[in-house]
This record gives C-alpha cells, sequence and structure tokens, in this order.
C-alpha cells in the first residue's frame, strides 16, 4: 500500500448544513462537526478539548445531509483530507482543511423540534468523493431505518 487517507469522527453538528450547487447543478453540503476530548490534568482538574472540522458531502449524499441533518444532532462521519488554498478578496493567501465525507450516519435521538419525515428515507448514505462519480444502490431497506 502505497498511501492511505482516511478519517472516522463522531460529533456534533456546529450548523445546519449550507447546500450550494455546482455550475453543472451538482449539489455540494458543507457543515461544521465538533469532536471533543476530556481528560483530568496533573493537578486533578476536568479539561476539555473541542476541535472544528469543516465535513463537505456531494451529490445524494449533500442532499441528504441537507434534509436530515441540523445543529446539535450527532453524526459519525467516515471520509478523507483535503487541503486547498485559495486568494481571498484582498489577495491574500488563504488555506483550509476539510473532511470530504464518504459515509453519514446519524446517531443518537432526534433532536427536540424535527419532525419525523412523513416518507421513509436512508440514514446511513455513501458518497463518492468528487462529483463526477455517481452513487449506486446503497442496499438500505425500510426496516433499517430507526423511525
Amino acid at each position: 500500500m502505497s498511501s492511505l487517507n482516511k478519517i472516522m469522527l463522531i460529533g456534533h453538528l456546529g450548523k445546519d448544513p449550507e447546500i450550494r450547487y455546482t455550475p453543472d447543478g451538482s449539489p455540494v453540503a458543507t457543515f461544521s462537526l465538533a469532536t471533543s476530548e476530556n481528560w483530568t490534568d496533573k493537578s486533578g482538574s476536568r479539561q476539555e478539548h473541542t476541535e472544528w472540522h469543516l465535513i463537505v458531502a456531494w451529490n445524494r449524499l449533500a442532499d441528504l445531509s441537507k434534509r436530515f441533518l441540523s445543529k446539535g444532532r450527532q453524526v459519525y462521519v467516515e471520509g478523507r483530507i483535503r487541503s486547498r488554498e485559495w486568494n481571498d478578496r484582498d489577495g491574500n493567501k488563504r488555506r483550509t482543511t476539510e473532511v470530504i465525507a464518504s459515509q453519514i450516519v446519524l446517531l443518537g435521538s432526534r433532536p427536540q423540534g424535527v419532525e419525523t419525515v412523513a416518507q421513509p428515507a436512508e440514514t446511513t448514505a455513501r458518497s463518492s468523493s468528487e462529483p463526477e462519480q455517481s452513487f449506486g444502490d446503497f442496499g438500505i431497506t425500510d426496516s433499517d431505518i430507526p423511525f
């Protein structure tokens, strides 16, 4: 094996997914995900560190993210890390690191105020990481849906 680029995260959404469309009409969703680490330091004080991750989902996974994810929802995200650079409006060079999601699984209970969807939908989805690739059959049936 020459290399491996894989990340697995469990955390809570920091905001509702935002969805945009590429010029060819492919949907892309972005949202922030918080993961937290807790420990006790040498003095016995409880410490916590929260790391924020930028998640990017393409195509069908983007549509499902917009439909079923909301701020505070706990999810499992699997994907790969990608860094990219660009120049902002002022000409300053910027860099960001993001997780390109290949799988998102809903975890925990549904947050209060979220209505049950009238028609069953997938709660686990896999995505190709690039917009030009297509999605296949996920093999998910109505019995896989927890609500």
